[in-house]
């Protein structure tokens, strides 16, 4: 997308864009390093799915009191205090390796992401004329999707530790906090304030499908990051091999967000939906075996990235239509609800699954989830077409 064909967007907008790739760079980075550090002191992969499962929590309770956060703060407010707090976090986990003050900081960080991940998803939705919302929010998805794949990389491309990978993030949350600084970011608007806005249950019961979908995107793309890196670590892998499991997945979905997005301005994305469940359903079962192909588990893990990014980006632009006359901020929080149950789903069922049934009970659980998703879509109730 040259600079000729951008639409004109809000200032700020931009800063918030840049602001929240920072963020997921860092928690990509973060992650899996702590996943290894805690695989290392013995931590099974129940307990480690566990800790990645907490800051989804925190994001889950904070969701229903988002668009009261952003009407008494106002978004640009909430936005920096959510980057504070993840800042706080990073920095609790240099200086204790207990694993209960870990489950503590990992609550403070979904806190932070909550209220981060809720403004930069409203404001997109908002603010991005109708004729640019597939490309401009495929773009928006690409910018996280590349922190997303190279966060895992850091590590061994800078002959990093686990602890100088932990301040590294946390200098680039600093970096995130500091681009938002700007006095345009207070002015931005995530709402029209002269509408009546839906609530969090009816969002979710007028677009029951996108839902569904957002929370089987987020437990392909962000909710087996940790695990499966945990699980490569426990195979034998060194943090950078294991890390790149986790790097697998953010390169599949960098990959694929923006030309998703221009297909959604130019297909029904119906087609786009079920093409993305059945993949899933195949990647699944392909995981199954990959105790005979290990090469299977960065293979799966690309597709997992690529699919998983795709369901919540299609969602976040289906929202951006749907919602354009009630309240888009509703619509986001309702995806972002979903896509975080994903997100806490993924880690304690496959932390679970892989210690008790291994890697062929992992597949499978993933199998049934991608194909809930294509029993969903073939009603009428699925999500319309957007294309002309």
């Amino acid at each position: 997308m040259t600079r000729a064909h951008l639409p004109s967007l809000p200032p700020g907008l931009w800063r918030v864009i840049l602001g929240t790739a920072m963020v997921v760079l860092s928690f990509s980075l973060l992650n899996p390093v702590l996943a290894v550090r805690l695989q290392t002191t013995g931590a099974s992969n129940t307990a480690i799915g566990l800790f990645a499962t907490l800051p989804f929590i925190s994001v889950a309770i904070l969701v229903p009191w988002v668009p009261r956060l952003f009407a008494s703060v106002g978004v640009g407010q909430a936005y920096r205090a959510g980057l504070l707090l993840e800042i706080m976090a990073s920095l609790g986990y240099l200086l204790t390796d207990h694993y209960l003050a870990w489950c503590a900081f990992g609550l403070m960080a979904g806190l932070g992401a909550g209220a981060a991940w809720n403004a930069t998803e409203a404001l997109v939705a908002h603010n991005v004329p109708a004729s640019h919302r597939g490309r401009l929010t495929g773009f928006y998805q690409a910018l996280l999707g590349g922190g997303m794949a190279l966060g895992p990389f850091v590590p061994s491309l800078l002959a990093l530790d686990s602890r100088q990978a932990n301040g590294l993030a946390c200098l680039g949350l600093a970096l995130g906090l500091v681009l938002t600084m700007h006095s345009s970011v207070s002015h931005l608007k995530a709402m029209h304030e002269d509408r009546a806005h839906m609530g969090l249950w009816q969002a979710w019961r007028f677009r029951p499908v996108l839902a569904w979908a957002a929370v089987v995107g987020g437990v392909h793309e962000v909710g087996l990051g940790s695990i499966t890196t945990a699980y490569g670590s426990q195979i034998g892998l060194d943090l950078a091999g294991a890390t790149s499991i986790a790097g697998a997945l953010g390169l599949g979905s960098f990959a694929l967000q923006y030309p998703l997005g221009w297909l959604a301005d130019h297909f029904p994305v119906k087609r786009l939906f079920v093409a993305g469940a059945a993949l899933l359903t195949l990647s699944a079962l392909a995981f199954t075996q990959a105790t005979t192909w290990p090469s299977l588990i960065w293979l799966c893990a690309g597709l997992w990235g690529a699919v998983g990014g795709a369901l919540y980006t299609l969602s976040m632009i289906c929202v951006a239509h749907d919602f354009a006359e009630s309240s888009a901020l509703a619509g986001t929080s309702a995806m972002i609800a979903g896509y975080t149950a994903g997100g806490a789903l993924g880690p304690i069922v496959s932390g679970w699954a892989l210690d008790h049934l291994g890697v062929r009970g992992q597949g499978l659980w993933l199998a049934a989830l991608a194909v809930s998703l294509l029993w969903m879509l073939r009603g009428r109730s699925g999500p319309a077409p957007l294309a002309d």
